[in-house]
């Protein structure tokens, strides 16, 4: 009992909704569960909604963070089974934002008893161009010079990409939501994070993948391009890609009725069939 109550206090878990079946939905780098505010509405009546912070993010405990553990995705990976056992879930939907598309990924091959589906919202296994069979959208410089920003100024960093991610410049308010959630985050912790994240190349492992998958690619992503929708489309089995309207690579933010109506769409599609 003590060590589920740790794991949901480390993680800070929160738990509501009148559903049986689980929805798990995990953030992407430089925010927290906060960011899911706009979506779980609409799923609260049918489904049992968990929301959490990675290690290192929002509300976690800090004092839990290690560089060995997180010094790649697994580690988040774990975060995220941890969770599923400690709250016994089973038939987990799995909602991931951006990199947590990856962390999902990787948790459903080492524990595909917890899932039944899993659904991507930006989602990208490897950032970095390998040409010519791979776009990501990031030359190897690119992602250098990023992180070299953020060691230096990383004020200056997070006002620098926060646009870039939301894009949506008519709601301006949700870029500066973005900006200060970067800012909340330690840099040292943050930046660690960055490179996890960026440095990965988690190709290799779509092909084990065996968890029914949902792709939500938006318009106009610098950070996930279209080409790598269609890549994860073309090597996870039993997957549906959804090109968005939405721009940009927060659409459960700035486009959260379109998001939502493709959840609910692909759900009922799943359950009907």
């Amino acid at each position: 009992m003590l060590m589920i109550q740790n794991i949901l206090k480390r993680n800070n878990v929160s738990v509501f909704g009148q559903g049986t079946q689980p929805m798990l939905f995990a953030h992407g780098f430089g925010c927290d569960q906060n960011m899911w505010r706009f979506i779980t509405p609409a799923f609260e009546e049918d489904y049992q909604i968990i929301l959490f912070d990675y290690v290192g993010s929002g509300k976690s405990d800090l004092q839990a963070y290690g560089a060995e553990r997180y010094g790649n995705l697994k580690g988040y990976a774990q975060d995220v089974l941890d969770i599923c056992e400690a709250l016994a879930l089973t038939n987990v939907i799995f909602v991931g934002h951006s990199v947590s598309s990856v962390v999902g990924i990787l948790s459903s091959i080492q524990s595909p008893r917890h899932f039944e589906h899993l659904i991507f919202i930006g989602p990208s296994p490897c950032y970095i161009n390998d040409l010519p069979d791979y776009v990501g959208g990031f030359e190897r410089k690119d992602i250098e010079d990023l992180l070299d920003i953020m060691e230096k100024n990383y004020i200056g960093w997070a006002s620098f990409l926060a646009p870039i991610l939301m894009k949506n410049e008519d709601q301006p308010h949700l870029t500066r939501e973005l900006e200060e959630s970067f800012c909340s985050t330690d840099p040292v912790i943050a930046k660690r994070f960055a490179e996890v994240t960026f440095y990965s190349d988690n190709r290799s492992d779509l092909p084990q993948v065996t968890v029914p998958s949902l792709i939500l690619q938006c318009a106009e992503d610098t950070i996930a391009p279209v080409e790598v929708g269609d890549y994860l489309h073309r090597h996870l089995s039993k997957s549906t890609l959804k090109q968005m309207q939405a721009t940009g690579h927060c659409p459960h933010m700035s486009h959260p009725q379109e998001t939502i109506h493709l959840i609910q769409e692909y759900l009922t599609d799943a359950y009907v069939t």
